[in-house]
């Protein structure tokens, strides 16, 4: 079975290397703007801007279609567009989770003596429709699609070949936290403006990601290995906040009931796959898709 792992599952990538060059070419762009103290969303300096929200999409292309093999581009083209993986179940969760747990925080919040909420980007959306498919698109493009197209879909299968799905997840997990850090330098970022370094707020902003990484993985491994659903929970994540327009107060509550839904997902479903599987059950599951494909 391990001669038979070796030669159907594509598991020869490198997350070390990937870690450094997507820190590397993100930073190249961010830290030069943090240091001119302009702001980063006004022409040119959005450039910069964006340029370096896709560090970790170019060196997952570097990685994979430029010094890796053709079963390995193989299998990350269908891991990320073959959308029958994920399944209609998983579907939901990914669609319903973030949503649900914001609006049990936004709840306790208020309940608690918080700010109640004000909607203000959906009572923008609703009082301009046209106005909802630009604002998804920007949120799927910048964001959710470069970054999970390098950690869930360069990193993740690399980190799992030697390591728990949990270790894994929490390696992801610590590296992406660190690579925003630039952002909260730079004066109009959200980062900046709304959480500040080294805060109250930033650490709930920070260690967040931490289980965010693993209900990623959760995901990813439950819809056989998809790419593409580790970027739809992050859009939803993405999409979730910018609706429900969460308080400090009420992000308080957000990530203690995140903590405490992965910390669920991992004793039920296991920390070494996520699936309640084995390992040898995942590994054949891998093999018959990649026949398949």
């Amino acid at each position: 079975m391990r001669e038979m792992t070796e030669s159907k599952t594509p598991t020869d990538t490198n997350p070390w290397h990937f870690f450094g060059l997507a820190l590397a070419l993100s930073w190249l762009f961010w830290i030069p703007l943090a240091l001119l103290g302009e702001d980063p969303m006004t022409f040119p300096y959005l450039i910069l801007m964006i340029l370096g929200g896709l560090g970790p999409a170019v060196a997952e292309i570097i990685l994979v279609f430029g010094l890796g093999n053709r079963r390995l581009r193989r299998d990350y083209k269908h891991r990320v567009l073959d959308v029958r993986r994920i399944g209609w179940k998983w579907a939901a969760v990914i669609l319903l989770i973030f949503p649900v747990l914001n609006g049990i925080a936004t709840l306790l919040s208020v309940a608690s003596g918080g700010p109640r909420p004000a909607f203000e980007t959906a009572g923008r959306l609703l009082a301009n429709p046209l106005s909802i498919v630009p604002f998804l698109l920007f949120l799927f493009v910048f964001g959710p699609l470069p970054e999970e197209l390098g950690w869930s879909g360069y990193a993740l299968d690399g980190l799992q070949s030697k390591r728990s799905a949990l270790g894994a997840s929490l390696i992801i997990g610590l590296i992406w936290a660190v690579w925003h850090l630039p952002l909260f330098f730079m004066e109009g970022t959200f980062q900046s403006e709304q959480i500040g370094f080294a805060t109250p707020a930033f650490w709930w902003y920070m260690l967040p990601t931490l289980p965010i990484s693993v209900l990623d993985t959760w995901i990813y491994n439950n819809a056989n290995r998809s790419t593409l659903s580790a970027v739809l929970l992050h859009f939803m994540v993405n999409v979730s906040g910018e609706l429900f327009g969460l308080s400090q107060h009420a992000r308080f509550y957000q990530a203690g009931l995140i903590f405490i839904v992965t910390a669920a997902i991992v004793v039920i479903w296991g920390p070494r796959t996520l699936t309640r599987q084995t390992g040898d059950e995942v590994t054949q599951r891998q093999d018959r898709l990649t026949v398949a494909a």
